[in-house]
């Protein structure tokens, strides 16, 4: 494993506690250890400690309370739907846990919309890998998901391949260019599809299309990939879940 690929410490220590909360050992309304408890048990930081503990509380697993410590609130709602976005979906997930096939791979000409998410000039070239998802079921084509990226992060990646990548998008591109993705702004929007999306998806071409498209950028805020995601509105529903400030 290429050392790009293996979480921070903090990373690692907030995977630990929520799976300890989720497994029953912290239950709703229970104590916390103490940062000096954590950092013994764990070996680690504090600071590898406070990092973890706002991570846990901004996200809704526990709660703080002054001069009484740190109390389980228990797995967030939040936290269940973050499979659910399409965008980090397929960025995660290996595409061979996925059956579809892919329908495209190469440099091309992106969208004015994909251009400006990559802050590309006008009529500059992209590289973009679009695969068509299909149902676990009856095999139906259900999404059709483009991947795009600047020329530069394709280069000695397995992008390019007609085969399934046995790893998720991100790891792949982490261990093999040693970027890191940190964030994802994302924007879903309506229109109708066009002939060739139709016949992709199967679809009619009076039934209107979501796209969604998520803009994945490292911690500085540079633009490192777009994945755009295509969804026959009347065979999918979006939902999400957020914490009330």
């Amino acid at each position: 494993m290429s050392l790009e690929s293996v979480p921070p410490k903090y990373a690692q220590l907030v995977q630990a506690l929520q799976r300890r909360i989720e497994s029953g050992t912290y239950p709703p309304g229970s104590l916390l250890p103490s940062e000096h408890q954590l950092i013994k048990e764990f070996s680690v930081s504090r600071p590898t400690v406070v990092a973890a503990l706002r991570v846990l509380r901004e996200q809704g697993w526990i709660d703080s309370q002054q001069g009484k410590g740190r109390f389980v609130r228990g797995r967030p709602a939040m936290a269940s739907m973050e499979s659910n976005r399409p965008g980090q979906a397929y960025l995660t997930n290996p595409e061979t846990d996925t059956p579809g096939e892919l329908v495209e791979a190469g440099a091309v000409t992106p969208s004015n919309r994909v251009a400006s998410l990559l802050e590309m000039q006008p009529k500059g070239r992209a590289f973009l890998r679009r695969r068509l998802v299909a149902g676990d079921g009856d095999g139906e084509p259900t999404e059709l998901v483009s991947l795009w990226l600047p020329l530069e992060l394709s280069e000695g990646t397995d992008l390019t391949s007609g085969e399934p990548l046995r790893e998720g998008i991100r790891e792949h591109l982490t261990s093999r260019k040693g970027v890191r993705f940190d964030h994802i702004v994302e924007q879903i929007t309506a229109r109708m599809p066009t002939t060739t999306e139709a016949g992709q998806l199967g679809m009619s071409k009076n039934t209107p299309l979501l796209a969604v498209f998520g803009a994945v950028r490292d911690a500085s805020g540079r633009p490192l990939a777009v994945v755009e995601v295509l969804l026959p509105a009347d065979r999918h529903e979006l939902e999400d879940a957020y914490p009330i400030a």
